[in-house]
């Protein structure tokens, strides 16, 4: 019984992950609660202040423990692939895991332009 409930519930799990896809680009925090993902497809809003938050939030590792590029006092950007579901209107839905990798693969990728 218990492996029949093991395998129900791994069933539900199954649309979560296929809806998942792998995003890289820059990682941005300017400010406070503003976060966003530029990839080669789009700019992804993850967070806006006072307003929306995607799922997931706390997946993101701090940007500080990796290279990264300082603005604002204590707010920047870094390169990053993550895990996630998005939305049609350029949304994060939900962050199922977070990598960072570091700037030069960011930098060399010629669809991306560096935040300013």
């Amino acid at each position: 019984m218990k492996k029949l409930l093991a395998i129900c519930f791994s069933c539900m799990l199954v649309p979560a992950a296929a809806l998942a896809e792998t995003r890289c680009g820059w990682l941005v925090n300017p400010t406070p609660r503003n976060w966003t993902l530029i990839d080669a497809q789009n700019e992804w809003l993850i967070m806006l202040q006072g307003g929306y938050e995607a799922k997931g939030m706390d997946k993101i590792k701090d940007m500080a423990e990796g290279e990264h590029v300082t603005i604002n006092y204590s707010h920047g950007y870094a390169c990053f692939c993550m895990n996630v579901s998005t939305d049609k209107d350029g949304s994060v839905r939900q962050i199922y895991s977070t990598r960072q990798l570091p700037l030069s693969k960011c930098r060399h990728d010629p669809a991306l332009s560096e935040p300013r």
